[in-house]
Formats: C-alpha cells, sequence, structure tokens
C-alpha cells in the first residue's frame, strides 16, 4: 500500500485487528514459517524499509522486527533514544511526519502508548507497537500462534494469567474479547488489571480469582511475566514482596488441564515468577514462542505493506 493509502491500517493494540484479519494473519504466520524452515527465498518488501525506534531496549523485538525485514527482502533503520528525539527537541508529530516519508513502515518500542499514538496519528506509513506500558500487541500475536500451532484454535479456552496487571494482561484481555476464550486473572492486590485502561468493553472475557492456583483451575495455557516490568523498576523490592505466593509453580500447572501449556514472555527470572521446573519442563513452549515472534511480526508487515496476499 503506498503512503496515503485509503486502507492504511497501524498496529498499535490488539483490537486495532478483527477475528477475520487474526484468521489469515495466523494462517500467513504458518506459510511464512514453513518457507523459512525450508530455506525457501520469499522476499516480497524488497525497497521497503523499516525504521524502528527503541526508547525501551529488547533483544527479542530488534533480533525479531530486524532478522524479518531482512528475510523479506526489506532494510532496517535502527534508532535509539540517543540517535532520535522522540518528543523531546522535536515534537513527536513533527518527527513521524519526517520519518514517515523516508520509510515504509515504522516500528516503536516506548513508554506512553500516547506517543505512539500521537506518531501514528501523523504517519503516512503504518506503525506498529513493539511495546508501550500499556499493551504488547506483538507479543500476544505470537503467543496465540504459538497455541495454535501446539493446541488447535484457541476459541472457547481458558487462559490463566498469573501476576502483574500489566500491558500483557491488557492485551489477552482484548484478544479473548476479539477471539472468543476466557482469561482466568490472578494479581496481588493494588496490581489488578484495570478494563478501561485494558480497552475492553465486555466482562465475561474474563473472570477474576484472587488465588493463583485457583485461577489455573482448568486451564488450557497458564501464563506470566516479571514482577517489574521496565520502567518500574524502583518498586521492585515492595513487588518482590507483594508477589510472593504468584509465582508459576509445579502445583499451579497440575491444577490446570493435563495438556495445557506454559508461555513466558521472556526474560524470565527462575525462582521469582516461575519455577525452574515449569519452564525448563515439558509443557513449556517458551523457546516456540519467542521464535514465533518473528513469524507473526512477518506476516503482520506483509499484510500492513502489502494487504492480502492471494
Amino acid at each position: 500500500m503506498k503512503p496515503g493509502h485509503s486502507l492504511m491500517k497501524h498496529y498499535l493494540q490488539f483490537k486495532d485487528l478483527r477475528a477475520e484479519e487474526y484468521s489469515y494473519l495466523f494462517d500467513r504466520a504458518r506459510i511464512i514459517k514453513t518457507r523459512f524452515k525450508n530455506y525457501e527465498r520469499y522476499q516480497p518488501l524488497a525497497d521497503r524499509t523499516l525504521a524502528m525506534i527503541f526508547e525501551k531496549a529488547s533483544t527479542r523485538t530488534r533480533v525479531s522486527f530486524e532478522a524479518g525485514m531482512y528475510q523479506m527482502g526489506g532494510s532496517v533503520v535502527h534508532l535509539t533514544t540517543g540517535d532520535s528525539h522522540l518528543g523531546r527537541s522535536e515534537p513527536v508529530e513533527d518527527t513521524a511526519r519526517v520519518i514517515s516519508r523516508m520509510v515504509d513502515i515504522v516500528m516503536i518500542r516506548t513508554y506512553e502508548q500516547a506517543k505512539l499514538a500521537a506518531f501514528a496519528a501523523h504517519s503516512r506509513v503504518p506503525v506498529i507497537n513493539g511495546l508501550t506500558n500499556e499493551y504488547h500487541p506483538c507479543q500476544i500475536l505470537a503467543d496465540i500462534f504459538t497455541f495454535i500451532e501446539h493446541r488447535g484454535s484457541i476459541q472457547g479456552k481458558v487462559v490463566a494469567w498469573v501476576g502483574d496487571g500489566n500491558n500483557m494482561a491488557n492485551t489477552w484481555l482484548q484478544a479473548a474479547e476479539i477471539l472468543g476464550f476466557t482469561v482466568h486473572v490472578s494479581t496481588p492486590g493494588g496490581y489488578e488489571v484495570d478494563p478501561q485502561l485494558a480497552g475492553i468493553s465486555r466482562r465475561d472475557c474474563y473472570k477474576v480469582f484472587k488465588s493463583p492456583l485457583e485461577a489455573c483451575r482448568g486451564a488450557d495455557l497458564v501464563t506470566t511475566d516479571v514482577w517489574t516490568s521496565m520502567g518500574f523498576e524502583a518498586e521492585n523490592s515492595a513487588r518482590q514482596k507483594a508477589f510472593a505466593d504468584w509465582c508459576v509453580d509445579a502445583e499451579m500447572m497440575a491444577a490446570a488441564r493435563p495438556e495445557a501449556l506454559f508461555m513466558h514472555c521472556l526474560p524470565a527470572h527462575r525462582g521469582e515468577e516461575v519455577s525452574a521446573e515449569v519452564i525448563d519442563g515439558p509443557q513449556s513452549v517458551v523457546w516456540d514462542e519467542a521464535e514465533n515472534r518473528l513469524h507473526a511480526q512477518k506476516a503482520l508487515m506483509e499484510y500492513l505493506l502489502l494487504g492480502r496476499i492471494g
């Protein structure tokens, strides 16, 4: 799609796409992954350039987007806080106007969702959320693709979220509303999910549990995240105390369905939010999940730039 195309889409939060678009994306991710595994050259994004703007560092986000764009024949411009002045020496809106005239697609990993939204509102090209304090849609895209690979459709299933009511939890709730599954949420007091911030309208797509063990009961997928996300380091010692009972362990996995999977977006701290026995155990699919960021994001970039293929 050319800049200014009336069908141009951004991907700023999970609810920016519809269920049938996700169905298409998961199918494309599977095809693209198969080609990659078979060493088949597939370069539909030749001569396209991705700008990656990082205000928050990341191993997986950088490698998956950068490798993915190169594999699809495109090129990458990598900007960190030191290289760009997102909202400091010039307004975000001006940066967006300039960068989007020089590249074909932009990925931003930053703090406030408002900054990302302001950039997108003034961009002539698609903008992707690589993570904000509020949402992490590319991760959940990869997580659900991973679930489908291992267990088939996620519709009607139960996902247990154990830990912080953070950007991952918010995004899981959006996904549940769109794709028709249920999230069991268990967080310590004071760290609950805010449905308004999560951006969901229906209350029937999630249930709240005081006990993390009860949240895991009957779950098809158990998932968690670090107790202290980037930008909240000052709260670390308070969080360590508050979250002490929210470590996903063998007992919680035993309460879930026998075929339940365990996921974690990584990096993980064994002995904190998850026991080594679980993350390194047979139900864990964290390495497939990490790899699938590559394939899911390639499908996403292809869709945002070219629309539907075939």
